[in-house]
Order: structure tokens, then sequence, then C-alpha cells
């Protein structure tokens, strides 16, 4: 099947935001398409990662919006903040231009999440019942347990000391110190590696992010608010080897959740197999596999 990608932008919250919609080059069924929203991590630009995800979902008959959150690629607003609850909000806005799509089965819409974006698309389904169906790989639960389990205690009580002197400072001149992301989002050494190299090849040249991450990830807890996805499908994937997200971050996600749900472990994977390789084919056949089904698609 052929694919097209076309550029697309819209506001959120008053910024505009930049896109690509992957369509099939194929005629669109007489009930329209279903589509998928990339919801991408810490890094939230659309170049990296998710263009490999949505071409194996338009291969497969979806529609799928890839966008850059505020602030991140070629989108406006505050340069690299996390701004979780911000990040709701551009998937939100994200789905109202994906539905206003010509062909496109409003009925059939789904949430995609890699790593932060999981806990972005649980969030966004909570609130949303535009999402019929949500898939998660490598998130976190509550981002303050996450954060603090990563890091050894002495470096997580700098890192709080760090924190704190910037949340008085944002206060006083609102601005947040920009530092190197290596001290606040802990990798190890060959996820460290891999991350370079993916960051690099997508022409990704900016290591720094403001501190301000800090306080915006221990306030994001997705585990709150998992359970209201139900009744429609959860489907979580996590790396038996992730040092990154840890895979008791996805069970306590899948533990918080009601039915339907489903929770798969691929052994011996970490946080950056699943971009590429026989992980990645592993996620998305299996994502492909629960979409068809919630959507009862041939």
């Amino acid at each position: 099947m052929g694919l097209i990608c076309e550029s697309r932008h819209f506001f959120s919250e008053g910024v505009r935001l930049a896109a690509d919609l992957y369509l099939p080059s194929d005629a669109p069924p007489p009930e329209g398409r279903p589509g998928v929203v990339m919801c991408h991590g810490y890094n939230g630009m659309k170049h990296l990662y998710v263009p490999d995800a949505a071409k194996r979902l338009v291969n497969a008959g979806y529609a799928v919006l890839c966008f850059d959150y505020k602030g991140w690629g070629e989108s406006d607003g505050p340069v690299r903040r996390l701004d979780p609850h911000g990040r709701v909000a551009d998937v939100q806005a994200a789905l109202t231009i994906l539905c206003a799509e010509p062909n496109i089965n409003q009925s059939h819409i789904g949430l995609f999440g890699w790593s932060f974006g999981c806990s972005t698309a649980i969030w966004t389904a909570s609130i949303d019942q535009r999402v019929k169906v949500v898939v998660g790989v490598v998130g976190v639960g509550d981002g303050e347990r996450w954060l603090e389990s990563v890091w050894p205690a002495d470096k997580w009580q700098q890192l709080m000391q760090d924190s704190r002197e910037d949340r008085l400072q944002r206060a006083r001149t609102g601005k947040s110190s920009f530092v190197d992301r290596g001290r606040i989002l802990f990798l190890d050494a060959a996820s460290q590696a891999k991350s370079q190299a993916a960051r690099k090849a997508g022409g990704v040249n900016r290591d720094e992010i403001p501190l301000e991450f800090v306080d915006e990830t221990i306030i994001f807890k997705a585990e709150w608010v998992v359970a209201k996805v139900s009744p429609r499908p959860l489907l979580l994937i996590s790396c038996s080897n992730d040092q990154v997200a840890p895979p008791y971050e996805m069970q306590a996600l899948y533990d918080a959740a009601l039915e339907p749900k489903k929770l798969i472990i691929l052994e011996g994977k970490d946080h950056y197999d699943v971009y590429s390789g026989p992980a990645f084919d592993s996620v998305m056949a299996e994502t492909l596999l629960w979409l068809s089904s919630t959507f009862k698609l041939t």
C-alpha cells in the first residue's frame, strides 16, 4: 500500500503546532478510515521514532497524525518545556484536527504513546471520550516514584535541591535554568548510546532542557487516572531489561487499570530496543492486533 504524507498545522491553547498527516494512498472505505494520534515522549518531536510506527499503521489502513508538542521541533511555544498537562491539551487539539479530516471514521480513533507519551495518552483518554483505544509502550505510572527510583539517593537529593532553587528563580524571574538533560534524565550507558545515535541521526543537536522538567515530571501521575480509560481497551507493552522506564512502572499502570486491558513484557529487551529491529516489529504486531480487534477490522 502506498503512503501519502501531508503537512498540517493547528493550534493548542493559542499556540501554533506543526504536524504531519500520514494517509494510505488507496481509496478510503465507505465508513471512513480509522485514525491514530501519536504521542511521543520527552523529546516531543514528530520526526524522532514515530514516523516508522506511523508507516506501519498506514500500511494497515490507518490515518496517522504526528505532531511537535508546544516548544519542540517546528512548533511555537516556550522552548523545550515538558508541560505534561499542556501536552494533554495538545493531543486533544490533535484529535480535533484528525477527526475533522475527510474520510475519517470518528468512532474508530486511538492513541499510541511511547515512553512519557504513554502517560500522556492515558491521561488524555481518561478525560476525552473520543479516544476509543489506547496503546502505551515503555511508559511510567507515577512520575515522582519513577524519577526518584532511577537515581542514587545522594544524586536525587541534589536534584531536589536544584529543583527547589529553580522553582524560586522561576517565581522571581519567570525563567528556568537550562541544564544538560543528563542531570535530570537518567540513562544507563547502553541507553545513552542508543539515544544519542537516534538524536544525531534525527538532526537533534541540543541536549539542554529546563530544570522545570523536574517539577513537571513529579506532578504527572497517569496511575491516578488510568482506571478512567475503561471500558475502552488499554494495551501496555514493557521491556524486561528497561532501566530507563523500569517494567514495574508499567505493571503498576496495569494493576491500577480496569478491564479490558493487557500487559505484554518483551523479554531481554530494553527501552530503546522498541524503536527499531525485532522489538519494534513485536510492538507494532501487537498494536495492530489490538487495534483491529477493538475496531473489529478484517
